[in-house]
């Protein structure tokens, strides 16, 4: 026991420690796993996802929040410059185009010098409710002067479009699909029309079309269509306003994201060997807000970078491009 404890266990402790010294000089100077390189060299490799270019279908739907108004008040006017010798009417009453609303005296000479009277009786022109109408007896009116107001019975949708959604309506639609909020099951509206401000059109306050069109100073894109007279509504209720944009069946495809440019023409990228991106001229057509149409300039099954080179690979969801994309669907757009 004595030379056990004196030679034979030190031993052992001698073989153990020489073991992990050798093992940590191999994993220190011989390891294959550890290999110096140039710092200035850059090692790591970042690989582009790729898309592929498929067949499939694209249904544009463009969908706007919108608000339910009461159609614009139409002006009634004079017609002949004179006195207002008798009202017919009363503000408040409920009126037809042919209701009579007052007459007007004038005395207009003659070629030989005599004065002859001229009476016209004013009709309403409109259906709808007399809102306003301040003429009194005795008044002197001019032609063309504003005497009243008749308020239709009829509401419309409208929503603001940007013009990159137009890009989307190019087809110009005439009817779209609107849902109120808390109120009846979706339905149709007709008349659809798209209008912008003309220029100089701001200062005619007057006018019962740029009324009616929506049309702004600030020169903005309004959409507006009739509600139906069997639909019950409420001004200022809060809409969604969908308009169907066409349909292409089978066509090639590619994400949005994939495509510089967002109407007519645009560009993809495809990888070269080397790393670097090669631009390819397209013909772009319609767009769900995800993917969007490729009408010419590259193949099915062709790869292309799935993102413009640059760009981020979430969406910009302020862009109405975006709008119907799963990743901004939730983002208000």
């Amino acid at each position: 026991m004595g030379i056990a404890r004196k030679w034979i266990f030190p031993i052992f402790r001698i073989i153990i420690f020489l073991a992990i010294a050798t093992a940590l000089v191999k994993m220190a100077f011989f390891s294959g796993a550890i290999t110096a390189t140039d710092p200035t060299v850059p090692t790591a490799q970042i690989e582009e996802p790729l898309a592929t270019v498929e067949t499939g279908t694209i249904t544009n739907d463009v969908t706007l929040p919108a608000t339910v108004s009461a159609d614009a008040a139409a002006p009634v006017k004079a017609t002949l410059a004179g006195e207002v010798k008798k009202v017919l009417v009363t503000s408040g009453q409920a009126v037809v185009a042919a209701t009579p609303m007052l007459t007007i005296r004038s005395e207009v000479p003659a070629a030989d010098g005599t004065a002859v009277i001229k009476t016209v009786t004013v009709t309403a022109g409109a259906v709808g409710i007399l809102s306003s109408f301040p003429v009194i007896v005795g008044q002197v009116v001019a032609v063309g002067e504003v005497i009243g107001q008749v308020a239709p019975p009829t509401f419309s949708v409208s929503g603001s479009l940007s013009p990159e959604q137009q890009y989307r309506l190019l087809n110009r639609p005439t009817e779209a699909t609107v849902a109120i909020m808390g109120g009846p099951a979706p339905f149709t509206c007709t008349g659809l029309t798209i209008s912008s401000a003309l220029a100089g059109a701001a200062a005619d306050t007057t006018s019962p079309a740029a009324a009616g069109a929506g049309a702004s100073p600030s020169g903005g894109t309004t959409i507006r269509c009739a509600v139906p007279a069997a639909v019950t509504v409420f001004s200022g209720l809060a809409a969604k306003l969908t308009i169907s944009g066409g349909v292409a069946k089978d066509v090639l495809m590619v994400p949005i994201t994939a495509v510089e440019g967002s109407a007519q023409t645009g560009v993809v990228y495809t990888q070269k060997a080397d790393g670097s991106s090669e631009k390819h001229p397209v013909t772009i057509g319609l767009t769900d807000g995800t993917n969007v149409e490729i009408t010419g300039g590259i193949a099915k099954g062709a790869q292309i970078l799935q993102f413009v080179p640059g760009a981020t690979a979430k969406p910009d969801c302020a862009d109405p491009r975006f709008a119907g994309s799963p990743q901004c669907r939730g983002a208000g757009g």
